[in-house]
C-alpha cells in the first residue's frame, strides 16, 4: 500500500474562499507525481448555502476531474470521526488505469425502473464495464430499497458501497454532489471500472449466538416454525443456553441473521444479513422480523451491542486484510451509521481507528449515514447500525 495514492483532510474554518482555495492547492500538492482520478467531498450542513461555490473551489484548485459526494452530519477523515462536524472533508485518489463515470439518479427513474436493462440504458454504463459502484443517496425523496432491488437485477453481482446522506434535523434536507452541481433529491453513483475494483467490509455490528437453524414455516415477515418447532421456543431455548453473562448482554439486543447464499459449505460471520427482531408471542410461538424470510432459509440469532460491534468489525477487517495480501490498495471510504460512534462505543473514532490499524496509513474519507449500503454475498442491501468500508484496489488479472 502506498501513502501517495490517496489523501484525505478536514477543513474546519468555515466559508473562506481564499483559505479554501489555498487548502485545496496544498492538498493536491501532496500527490505531486500522480494524476488525481477522483475526489470525494462530504460537507456538513453548515455549508448548505455555499455548497456550489465550495465544490467549484475544490474542483478548480485541487484539479479534480470527477468530484462526487454528499452532506453528512458527522464526517470521517483518515483515523478521525468528527461527529459534530462543522466543516468538510476532501479526499483525492489516484487510481491508475481506472475508468470512472459519475451518474445522477432521480426519484422518477427509480419509480420507472423495470426490466433487466433499465439502468444500463439510463446510465450508459454496461454490466461488463463496471467492477463496483459507490453510491450516495438522499433518504428523504428516493426509495433506497426499491432502487437497490432494481439495481441488483440490472448489475447482478456487482458490489455497491455507500450510504444515505445526512443533514439538518429535524428538517428533512440533505444534499448530493456531482461535480459542481448540488441536488436535494435523488442520488449519485460512481462506476468504477478498468484496472481498479472495489473490495470492502460490511460490519453489521452483531455477533452470532447459538447454532444455525432452518426456517420451516414462514408467512410474510412472520416466522412460525424453525426446524419444525415453534419459532419462539427455539429463540427462548437459544437464550437459555447462554451463560448468565451472555444472557444479560442479549437482553434487548437480539436480532436475526438471514443467510444470503445457501450454497456455502459453512456459514460464518459476514454471511448473514442482519435484520431486527421485532417481537415474539410465546402463546402462538411466532416471531416477527424486519425482513421477508423464505421457507428453507438458514438463520442464526445475533446479539448487537458495543462489544459485539467492535469484535465484528475487527474480525472482518482482519479477514479482508489477509484476503488482500499482496494486492495494491489505493485508499478507501468509510460510511458509518449515525447510531455508531460515541453513542455506541463510548469513545470517538472507533471505526475509523480500527480501519487505519488494519489498512493504514491510507487516505480514508466518509460520513455518518442515515443508512449504509453494501453487499452481503452477491447482493447489495440497505443496512442499519453498520460500518461500510470500500477500498479501491488494483484489479487482479
Amino acid at each position: 500500500m502506498s501513502e501517495e495514492t490517496s489523501i484525505a483532510a478536514y477543513w474546519s474554518d468555515g466559508m473562506n474562499e481564499d483559505g479554501l482555495a489555498d487548502w485545496a492547492r496544498r492538498l493536491r500538492a501532496r500527490l505531486p507525481a500522480r494524476a488525481v482520478s477522483l475526489g470525494l467531498a462530504f460537507l456538513s450542513p453548515k455549508f448548505f448555502p455555499h455548497a456550489a461555490s465550495v465544490l467549484e473551489i475544490l474542483r478548480v484548485h485541487a484539479r479534480i476531474p470527477l468530484l462526487v459526494g454528499c452532506s453528512g452530519g458527522g464526517l470521517v477523515a483518515n483515523a478521525e470521526e468528527l461527529e459534530s462536524a462543522g466543516g468538510l472533508v476532501l479526499a483525492l485518489y489516484s487510481l491508475p488505469g481506472a475508468t470512472l463515470q459519475g451518474v445522477r439518479l432521480t426519484p422518477e427513474q427509480v419509480e420507472a425502473a423495470a426490466g433487466d436493462n433499465f439502468w444500463p440504458v439510463e446510465t450508459g454504463v454496461a454490466r461488463d464495464q463496471v467492477n463496483g459502484w459507490l453510491a450516495f443517496v438522499d433518504p428523504f425523496h428516493l426509495d433506497g430499497e426499491k432502487w437497490l432491488r432494481s439495481w441488483n437485477q440490472n448489475y447482478s453481482g456487482v458490489p455497491v458501497y455507500g450510504g444515505l446522506a445526512s443533514g439538518n434535523f429535524p428538517e428533512p434536507l440533505a444534499q448530493i454532489y456531482l461535480d459542481g452541481e448540488v441536488f436535494e433529491d435523488g442520488g449519485v453513483a460512481i462506476a468504477v471500472g478498468g484496472d481498479v475494483t472495489l473490495a470492502g467490509v460490511i460490519s453489521q455490528g452483531c455477533t452470532p449466538i447459538g447454532e444455525t437453524w432452518t426456517l420451516t414455516r414462514v408467512e410474510q415477515n412472520l416466522i412460525r416454525h424453525i426446524a419444525n418447532r415453534p419459532a419462539y421456543s427455539v429463540l427462548s431455548e437459544t437464550v437459555q443456553n447462554l451463560s448468565p453473562e451472555e444472557q444479560r448482554k442479549a437482553q434487548g439486543n437480539l436480532h436475526i441473521g438471514l443467510v444470503v447464499n445457501e450454497y456455502l459449505d459453512e456459514f460464518h460471520r459476514g454471511d448473514f444479513l442482519v435484520r431486527n427482531l421485532l417481537g415474539g408471542d410465546p402463546n402462538s410461538g411466532v416471531l416477527a422480523v424486519g425482513a421477508l424470510p423464505r421457507m428453507g432459509q438458514t438463520i442464526q440469532f445475533q446479539r448487537r451491542d458495543a462489544a459485539a460491534a467492535s469484535e465484528d468489525l475487527d474480525e472482518l477487517l482482519g479477514r479482508e486484510k489477509a484476503r488482500l495480501a499482496g494486492v495494491e490498495i489505493y485508499g478507501g471510504c468509510l460510511f458509518c451509521c449515525n447510531g455508531r460512534g460515541k453513542n455506541l462505543f463510548g469513545r470517538a473514532s472507533h471505526d475509523a481507528g480500527l480501519v487505519q490499524a488494519h489498512f493504514g496509513p491510507t487516505g480514508i474519507a466518509g460520513f455518518f449515514c442515515n443508512g449504509e449500503i453494501g453487499p452481503v454475498g452477491d447482493r447489495n442491501f440497505l443496512h442499519g447500525f453498520t460500518a461500510s468500508l470500500a477500498l479501491f484496489v488494483k484489479k487482479s488479472a
